[in-house]
Order: C-alpha cells, then structure tokens, then sequence
C-alpha cells in the first residue's frame, strides 16, 4: 500500500502479541471468537501513522461435503497411479477399461429428466 500523504511504501504491522511477520490473513484466520486484532500502518518517509482494530464477532466454519472431499481424495490417488505407469499400452488398456465400466454404469440425470443418449 503507499502512503496517503506522500506516496511512499507504508509499513504494515499486525498486533497485538503477534511476531512482526504476522501476515493480516494469518491473524484473522488464527483468531478467537471476541479477539481483537490491531493494524498498524507507518510510513517511514513522512511519519503518516495510522491504527486500525477488528474484533472477531463470530467464526463460521464448514468442513466441506464428504462426498466431494473423498472423490478428490480418490480422484488423486488414481491420477498418482496412471503417473507412475511407463508402458502406454498399459495406459490404453486403463483407458479402454475405465470406459467401459463407464458404459455399464446406470445413467443417473441430476435434474430428474429422462435424457436420450
């Protein structure tokens, strides 16, 4: 950020009790319900100072859809395996295989509707 005044690059410090390379994001995301957080803005070539405080009101956390984050996890460790494979006709076989259970499978519409395939 520069500086209201004059320009210059203005020094950002988060606080209280935090080490001096405490990011802005790192104390929010590290912060209890009721803490406060103090931001100090300096600048060095005019003296500008600046002080800000947030309190944290309340903190809202989601783990995300178990579903989503076990496909991914599967989704990875598959994509870790077709990696390691040299021999591309076993890729292709991998392929031909994946296709066909693909195939097999009951053709499931979210939406409820009959579509023709």
């Amino acid at each position: 950020m520069d500086c209201p005044a004059c320009g210059s690059l203005v020094m950002l410090e988060v606080g209280p009790e935090r080490p001096l390379s405490t990011s802005l994001l790192q104390a929010t995301l590290g912060a209890d319900t009721d803490e406060h957080i103090e931001i100090t803005r300096d600048c060095w070539n005019c003296g500008w100072h600046e002080m800000r405080q947030l309190r944290v009101e309340c903190i809202d956390t989601t783990l995300g859809d178990e579903t989503t984050v076990k496909r991914a996890a599967l989704v990875d460790e598959i994509t870790d395996e077709l990696t390691a494979i040299e021999n591309v006709e076993t890729l292709e076989d991998a392929l031909a295989e994946i296709r066909q259970r693909r195939q097999l499978e009951p053709h499931t519409d979210k939406t409820g509707k009959d579509t023709p395939e």
